[in-house]
């Protein structure tokens, strides 16, 4: 499993529809979940992004695909980054020659 993290933004449609967004996040999870992922973590923040989603995906190719998904919906727009755990960056900077 890799883990990604997910800054996510409400759209003007998400943002109109702000009470359905507890369902839509259920959703998410769920399809995510149907794809062999799990969100670990959720955020609601204040700032340049509405939303962190912290979860982990079999691969990039289930990541892209969970996020085409939700861009389909068109109530968020984000941005995802691989996150490499502790034991993962030290091997990185370890074979950096």
């Amino acid at each position: 499993m890799s883990t990604y993290v997910i800054l996510a933004n409400w759209t003007d449609q998400g943002a109109r529809n702000i009470k359905a967004s507890p369902t839509r996040l259920d959703a998410a999870r769920d399809l995510l979940k149907s794809m062999g992922g799990d969100f670990k973590l959720f955020f609601m923040t204040m700032g340049k992004y509405d939303m962190v989603i912290v979860c982990d995906a079999p691969d990039d190719a289930v990541a892209a695909r969970f996020n085409l998904q939700l861009a389909m919906q068109g109530n968020v727009r984000t941005q995802t980054l691989k996150a490499f755990p502790e034991a993962a960056y030290r091997e990185v900077i370890r074979s950096v020659s």
